[in-house]
């Protein structure tokens, strides 16, 4: 189960066009950076975000799935 600040994130890396660094998810999101970062680990570790290039993040098919 994903959580609201999870859903914000999630959302916003499927508004974004392109993979994004946590800040720009931050600002995207409404949330700080910092909440961002250790939410996108987790995120990453069930599959619904993916770090394709070094500090930059999409959301993936699974992610998509789940909004």
């Amino acid at each position: 189960m994903i959580d609201e600040e999870g859903k914000k994130i999630l959302t916003a890396l499927a508004d974004l066009s392109k993979p994004s660094s946590g800040k720009k998810i931050a600002e995207a999101s409404c949330l700080e950076s910092k909440k961002v970062t250790s939410k996108i680990k987790s995120l990453k570790n069930k599959g619904l975000v993916e770090n394709p290039a070094r500090c930059k993040y999409s959301i993936t098919v699974a992610g998509k799935k789940v909004l």
